[in-house]
């Protein structure tokens, strides 16, 4: 027989799916039980002829016996199986960890490549493909997909949980509207190559149960992983609208002596009663587990390839990884504002599938840049691409990120530093400066000592317009994708437009001092969006409350290494006290000059953290026109609400730190400064909401007794 599944676990199996025992195959093959019993424990392999009764006798065909690449249908069929509500009574009203994201295709972007960077197989040196396909169905398509997924039976739970006075029911009804009003359905499928795949059981440990089956199961697998398949992994139902995935896995080891076509489906909904049923929440697509009580627990499925095909969710190749199917994706929460879209183009909505592409392509190049730049003979880590459909056909060609398109100033430099071309100091256009810095380590468990210190690399190049906003620095660690973006504070005003790179833990390199031990602190500084780092939870309890420090201590380092690699010489001074002398003005009184709104001043950075006592600190870049520094500004703190005023909140300190002071809580800006910076922590006593569960605005308001000329 041909090599497959080995025959005696496949027949086993079949037997259990068909619900008969070993002795009634053998009445049907007309052998005795001992010969089936040989056959599954692998003792024996049945006759060619034999082959052909049991073929018969489990209502399938000579090449599924032979090739036992999948099941037989003789057992019972793929359907829906709901988790039965709590027996307690309790109440899910939908997934926690769902409502921690928005529904917004830069998100998804984030969390699903930064999943399959962690799951990318490393042997073979080679870097994981993410491929985006937005695909919209119309007419019959949606209406052949729609009995693929056995719509009928979900439509019932729909109806009920659409009528439902909360967040999820009032998605749902939005999607189901959008449906059958336009006849349409927007799939967003993420398919990933030389990766890992959903490996392991069903229920017990593994990629796979991780996905489908838990929550908060982050199935880490190394010590640069942000936590692969953790709380990110909810992101693919919340792009939802019918809280709808479908998932194809090729494995990367075998599972039941497969690999490839391993289906199950996932359904996100609220508790619900249908038909007089409680359900919990959750639903699968898969073939009920005879093993389960009354079979009514569904489980992966080895699925034929005409049924992948039905389902959307061919792969392109055997290459290991997972493709994930989002039905009914939506994009509410990216940016109203696509500066990108063609002019003249208002029919598109907010969800049309070109408006979503482009979203996609820019989300992949401002996060992922690093992960897609090669040099030294290395490959990339990752290889992105986006394409739309409509019913099969092409509306967009597949479109590969660049990251020399979308970074050209932090791609030029990663990759300086990646081929070793590197200078100490910025002499000439176009070139690279590196410089190390310290981030000391602190010991596991709350100890006062340092592991050691951990020498992060630094690198500054000569920015271009194509990277967006000047003098920034982004940083990173191992897996390469962008965590922290922000505005280097305090520059003098000669400073030519730069952009610089911070690789910290294992992206400086496995040379680099304390790497692996500086990865495990940063990605515990992380928060679930990995967006930044400073204190979290986790710091906390496996270091102690005073880690975030260190970070704070690597930022100062870091802002103050770039002003020496930007820095322009200056002349000396002249002789006879030249300089001095045109700084000072004795015996009168300066007449302040009327002010108008084009020379008021702007708040253009702010930087954000909280502190131990739950206080805010924060630091404001303000950017100063010509003639501007007569005014005077009052910085005001207020909570960031989503309705109703926004309470204000008090500051217990407010200092100047360049080019400003502040007097009785005013700010008074050097004369003929063009930039300024300021620091205030706010007063803890004075929120009104908790700090861990708002954000903060700042404002500048017009001091007592400014007026516009």
């Amino acid at each position: 027989m041909e090599a497959g599944e080995d025959f005696g676990p496949w027949l086993a199996r079949q037997l259990k799916l068909a619900d008969m025992t070993q002795t009634e195959l053998a009445q049907a093959v007309e052998v005795t039980r001992a010969a089936v019993s040989a056959w599954i424990t692998g003792r024996a392999t049945p006759r060619p002829e034999t082959i052909e009764r049991i073929a018969r006798a489990l209502n399938t065909d000579l090449a599924t016996v032979h090739t036992r690449t999948t099941d037989t249908r003789a057992g019972l069929p793929v359907s829906w199986y709901h988790r039965p509500g709590h027996a307690d009574g309790g109440r899910e009203l939908g997934n926690a960890a769902a409502f921690a994201f928005d529904a917004d295709v830069s998100v998804l972007a984030r969390e699903t490549c930064q999943n399959s960077l962690d799951e990318r197989l490393t042997a073979n040196g080679q870097p994981v493909r993410v491929r985006y396909t937005l695909h919209e169905l119309t007419g019959e398509t949606l209406a052949r997909f729609r009995e693929a997924i056995q719509w009928d039976d979900l439509y019932p739970h729909y109806e009920v949980v659409r009528a439902q006075d909360q967040k999820v029911g009032r998605v749902i009804d939005a999607g189901l509207r959008d449906m059958y009003e336009h006849d349409r359905l927007v799939l967003l499928r993420v398919d990933d190559y030389n990766a890992a795949g959903l490996t392991g059981d069903d229920y017990d440990d593994g990629r796979f149960a991780a996905v489908v089956r838990r929550q908060l199961d982050s199935h880490k697998s190394g010590s640069s992983a942000g936590g692969s398949y953790g709380l990110g992994k909810a992101t693919l139902w919340a792009t939802s609208r019918l809280g709808l995935v479908l998932i194809n896995s090729t494995l990367s080891e075998p599972h039941e002596g497969r690999t490839e076509r391993r289906l199950i489906g996932r359904l996100d909904l609220p508790w619900r009663q249908v038909n007089g049923e409680a359900c919990a929440g959750p639903a699968w697509l898969g073939r009920p587990d005879p093993d389960s009580p009354g079979a009514k627990v569904a489980r992966s499925w080895w699925a034929e390839e005409k049924t992948v095909e039905s389902l959307h969710l061919m792969r392109e190749s055997g290459e290991p990884g997972t493709s994930f199917l989002i039905i009914g994706a939506h994009d509410v929460a990216s940016l109203a504002d696509d500066s990108s879209a063609p002019e003249g183009n208002e029919t598109e909505d907010d969800d049309s599938i070109q408006r979503m592409h482009r979203r996609l392509v820019r989300a992949l190049g401002k996060n992922f840049w690093a992960a897609m730049t090669g040099g030294g003979g290395r490959l990339p880590l990752l290889e992105a691409s986006v394409r739309t459909l409509r019913n099969g056909a092409v509306v967009i060609p597949e479109e590969r990120v660049d990251p020399s398109v979308t970074q050209p100033s932090r791609t030029r430099a990663l990759k300086a530093f990646l081929d070793g071309t590197t200078v100490e100091q910025l002499t000439e256009a176009g070139q690279v400066a590196m410089k190390t810095v310290p981030l000391n380590l602190p010991v596991r468990g709350g100890g006062r000592t340092s592991q050691g210190e951990h020498r992060a690399l630094l690198l500054v190049t000569d920015a271009e317009d194509a990277d967006g906003k000047h003098n920034r620095v982004v940083a990173m660690r191992g897996n390469r994708m962008t965590v922290r973006d922000t505005a280097v504070p305090g520059l003098p005003l000669s400073v030519n437009p730069f952009q610089a790179v911070l690789l910290a833990g294992e992206a400086a390199g496995s040379q680099a001092p304390f790497a692996a031990e500086a990865e495990e602190f940063l990605r515990a500084a992380e928060p679930p969006e990995h967006n930044k780092w400073g204190q979290t939870e986790e710091l906390t309890l496996t270091y102690s409350s005073s880690a975030y420090r260190r970070i704070n201590a690597l930022t100062r380092e870091t802002n103050a290494a770039i002003k020496t690699l930007v820095a322009r010489p200056k002349n000396g001074p002249k002789p006879g006290g030249g300089r001095l002398a045109r700084t000072l003005t004795v015996g009168a009184t300066k007449k302040r000059r009327r002010l108008s709104a084009a020379t008021m001043p702007v708040l253009e950075e702010l930087d954000a953290q909280v502190l131990d006592d739950n206080a805010w600190q924060v630091t404001g870049e303000v950017r100063i026109p010509a003639g501007g520094h007569d005014w005077r500004l009052v910085p005001v703190a207020k909570f960031d609400v989503r309705s109703g005023p926004r309470p204000t909140v008090a500051w217990a300190e407010l200092v100047g730190v360049d080019n400003c002071q502040v007097v009785d809580g005013t700010l008074r800006f050097s004369d003929g400064a063009r930039s300024a910076t300021f620091r205030g922590v706010t007063d803890p006593s004075t929120h009104a909401v908790r700090t861990s569960l708002s954000g903060l605005v700042v404002e500048l308001r017009t001091g007592e007794g400014e007026s516009l000329s």
